[in-house]
């Protein structure tokens, strides 16, 4: 584990020997973070815990650092992508909700790595299901939190898309596979209408 926030779920994957950082090239045996967010169990966890290294952002998100990290899943979360592949992780509807923190990093970084991949993670609707996070393009005024040509995977509930190295009419097709089923007829609509399909 490499990464810049500490999740919760780091105690049971530890004590389950899910994790123990033994294959790592740098800090080996060590969950490297810069920061935690957790329940009081979490901190517990930590405490004086010689397995677990805490550094600036200036090394956890440090290319350099991520570079040496082979075999490497970066993994990230986002708001919204677009046919393209470009993602919107900060704001919702015009209104911010969140700052990159260090995905553009990461993706960029595990592009560096011997065998390597940049994930995108997101459920399919918001809303109750009634909006698609698969959009034809980013809401209008949107942030760019992560290019194009950073992306390598985007998984949804309904599967993962592949799109480093694809066209546009690929990237799409793969984008509305894993769509909410019951808004892909109407993405196809809208990516017909950009000539993408």
């Amino acid at each position: 584990l490499h990464t810049e926030m500490l999740p919760e779920r780091l105690v049971d994957l530890s004590e389950q020997g899910v994790i123990n950082n033994s294959k790592k090239e740098i800090d080996t045996g060590k969950s490297v973070a810069t920061f935690a967010i957790g329940s009081k169990r979490l901190y517990e966890f930590m405490n004086n815990n010689p397995d677990i290294l805490m550094e600036g952002c200036d090394y956890t998100n440090n290319f350099k650092a991520i570079s040496q990290l082979d075999n490497l899943f970066a993994i990230n979360s986002s708001v919204e992508v677009d046919f393209l592949g470009q993602c919107n992780s900060e704001s919702v509807k015009g209104t911010y909700y969140s700052s990159t923190g260090g995905q553009s990093d990461f993706l960029k970084g595990v592009r560096l790595t011997e065998n390597g991949t940049g994930i995108i993670c997101l459920y399919s609707t918001a809303k109750k299901g009634t909006v698609s996070t698969i959009v034809p393009a980013l809401f209008e005024g949107a942030p760019v939190s992560t290019s194009k040509n950073d992306i390598d995977t985007i998984v949804t509930e309904f599967g993962s898309a592949q799109l480093k190295g694809k066209t546009i009419s690929e990237r799409t097709e793969s984008l509305i596979n894993i769509a909410h089923p019951d808004l892909r007829e109407e993405l196809t609509e809208k990516a017909k209408e950009k000539n993408y399909l």
